[in-house]
């Protein structure tokens, strides 16, 4: 990571597919992005077009489908990064 880099996190919590869709856009930028899940995803085309664009940056993409540990991974990933979207 560069000097001047952000951290940028991006916290899928409600509108799961619009939150991938912004992290795949925010890879054009210079700095790291990370994306949290909190929950199930719900099959659709669309999710799968984000999650393959996702891995094809190389996006680290954390899931957390028991509801008991989204606090706590939440937490972490906030505490790791400059700039934290929750969508």
């Amino acid at each position: 990571m560069a000097d001047g880099d952000k951290k940028i996190l991006v916290v899928a919590r409600y509108r799961k597919t619009e939150a991938l869709r912004m992290a795949s856009g925010l890879t054009l930028l210079d700095d790291p992005v990370s994306v949290l899940v909190c929950g199930e995803l719900e099959p659709s085309e669309e999710l799968d077009v984000q999650l393959e664009s996702l891995d094809f940056a190389d996006v680290p993409l954390q899931r957390v489908v028991d509801e008991g540990a989204v606090t706590q991974a939440l937490a972490h990933a906030v505490t790791q990064a400059d700039v934290v979207y929750i969508i």
